[in-house]
């Protein structure tokens, strides 16, 4: 996710005052929850591009509660130093012709998990630079500086001390990994604790939508941040939001991609596909909701506005003219429905307990089959018709 630049994904690395859209002035929503799953706290990914990890921990961690009962707070800044390491040693050796940032997506913190294993957030809180919080522009600038050296060494033949110095800025920034630790009295690593939790990449897939790939195949999603080159299932949209409503229904969350610089994604915890749609400039929070001290221009209108009715095809322009891009990553753990009866998911977000919910946005089922760019979902949420199709078992 642009998480800069899932995927599935926030964005760019800067919180820019100046320029950011102003968003829709929306009425008075009232919701009435129709089915919500268990969630972990609100996390804040604060000054880093990290949404991708923190979406896709968050799942995780709502996986845990749904399998064990179990509530845990996972390490993200585990996951995004070992993200880091691995994308470093593949940057050198395509020469730099990979993107190298902050954003990643959802499957590389189930390649991490599956790899490496995974620790608590107690074990590595990733915090070593004085802040209680994640501040990580100048790691990023650090981190791309040095393997931007490296793939540039003049003699073209690398030592064998380049990735120890890789491994020292992430250590100096984020902390030693833990070898072994103790979590509820029992001592663990990395790896035992992975098996423990139950958590196996491979019972995850990746969908998405778009109509330039053969439906029903895997095809590589052509965002920067899938740097990995994961590949995700094509399906129609009507069957991927079926994917979707199933899995909440049967009790199961979402690892959810999308583009939010839209007006009617607010400050306030909507996400609405307003008829009139004006891209954003900036980044994170202030990029894609504004300002909390924005001064509003006129009252918020009384009556709830009206959508676009999504089409395939316009899924489809939006993708191919990058008026829907790869921004943000979040976490679909419910269903509502607001005073007219539409429905809307249930998204926690990673920008702190921000908003009128408390860090919680409700996106209308037509802004989520508009702008989604793709989700994780267990296997066992899918649909059996849909699952037969792709022939997973």
């Amino acid at each position: 996710m642009k998480i800069k630049h899932v995927l599935l994904g926030a964005a760019l690395l800067a919180t820019f005052s100046a320029g950011a859209q102003q968003k829709a002035e929306l009425p008075d929503y009232q919701f009435t929850t129709v089915k919500e799953n268990p969630i972990t706290s609100v996390k804040n990914q604060y000054r880093s591009g990290t949404c991708w990890c923190f979406s896709a921990i968050s799942f995780l961690e709502s996986e845990i509660l749904r399998t064990k009962g179990q509530e845990t707070d996972l390490s993200e800044m585990f996951v995004v130093g070992k993200s880091y390491h691995d994308r470093a040693i593949k940057y050198v050796r395509l020469d730099g012709h990979l993107n190298f940032a902050a954003g990643s997506s959802f499957g590389d913190v189930l390649h991490v998990i599956k790899d490496y294993g995974i620790v608590p957030q107690d074990a590595m809180p990733g915090l070593n630079y004085g802040s209680d919080k994640p501040e990580h522009f100048e790691m990023d600038e650090a981190l791309k500086g040095y393997v931007d050296a490296i793939k540039q060494v003049p003699n073209k033949k690398l030592t064998t001390a380049w990735i120890n110095g890789l491994d020292g800025i992430l250590a100096a920034y984020l902390g030693e990994y833990p070898e072994k630790f103790t979590a509820n009295g029992v001592e663990y690593t990395p790896e035992s604790y992975r098996d423990f939790l139950g958590i196996n990449a491979d019972d995850y897939v990746n969908l998405t939508s778009f109509t330039h790939h053969p439906f029903y195949e895997p095809f590589v999603i052509e965002v920067c941040d899938n740097w990995r080159w994961d590949s995700a299932w094509n399906l129609p949209i009507d069957e991927l939001m079926a994917v979707m409503y199933n899995a909440i229904e049967k009790g199961y969350t979402i690892a959810w991609g999308s583009d939010v610089s839209e007006k009617g994604f607010t400050r306030n915890g909507i996400a609405v596909a307003l008829k009139e749609e004006v891209k954003a400039n900036g980044s994170d929070q202030e990029r894609w909701v504004g300002k909390s001290n924005e001064e509003k221009t006129e009252n918020a209108p009384a009556q709830l506005p009206e959508e676009v009715s999504v089409t395939q095809e316009m899924r489809q322009e939006g993708y191919d003219r990058k008026t829907t891009t790869d921004d943000h990553g979040m976490h679909i753990f419910g269903l509502a429905k607001d005073q007219n009866g539409t429905p809307y998911f249930m998204v926690k977000n990673s920008w702190g307990e921000s908003g009128k919910y408390k860090g919680i946005w409700y996106a209308s089922d037509a802004f989520v089959r508009y702008k989604t760019l793709n989700i994780v979902v267990h296997k066992d949420a899918l649909p059996k018709d849909i699952r037969k199709k792709l022939g997973i078992k």
